[in-house]
């Protein structure tokens, strides 16, 4: 589904597989939707990385968690699959935009942006630093601590620590 907006609109995209959506995703949203008209948060189909929640899953997931930001932006979520710079163009998105953790990240980042101006120079890409306190999170080490009966209300919203609960029971 293409998103209608107008030319003069400022269009992000922020990209991810969001399994699950973590208080650090969030944090990056609320922050990104200070530069945007539109912010679309397109939620990847990645079955490389194997996740541990469906696509509708994590789509609903990161829909109900959209709920509580108060902002001026439209905020869309919707399924990604195939080329991200073609989703980009498709949906209208002048603008990629990624969260740094750490050097690591950096380093794939650096790397996927010079990939992605020689696919489309129009479409820029913006970073934004993890604020400290996110730093260390990431959705695949939510997910084991998770796993192993450790506490994670510090790293996802209470409705996403249930869902991870109740889905590591069904396994």
């Amino acid at each position: 589904m293409t998103l209608k907006t107008t030319p003069s609109q400022r269009i992000g995209l922020y990209p991810g597989t969001f399994d699950p959506i973590t208080k650090g995703h969030i944090d990056i949203i609320r922050r990104a939707v200070k530069l945007f008209d539109v912010l679309i948060i397109g939620v990847a189909i990645n079955e490389d990385k194997g996740p541990l929640f469906s696509l509708a899953e994590r789509v609903a997931m990161v829909e109900a968690e959209m709920a509580h930001i108060e902002c001026a932006a439209i905020i869309r979520v919707v399924p990604m699959d195939g080329l991200l710079m073609k989703f980009a163009e498709d949906h209208g998105a002048q603008c990629i935009v990624r969260g740094l953790r750490a050097v690591a990240d950096f380093e794939y980042e650096f790397q996927m942006v010079a990939m992605n101006q020689k696919l489309n120079s129009e479409i820029e890409t913006v970073f934004f630093m993890a604020a400290p306190h996110y730093q260390a999170i990431a959705s695949r080490l939510v997910k084991e601590i998770c796993r192993l009966g450790g506490e994670v209300k510090d790293f996802v919203p209470a409705d996403v620590k249930t869902a991870l609960l109740e889905k590591l029971r069904a396994k």
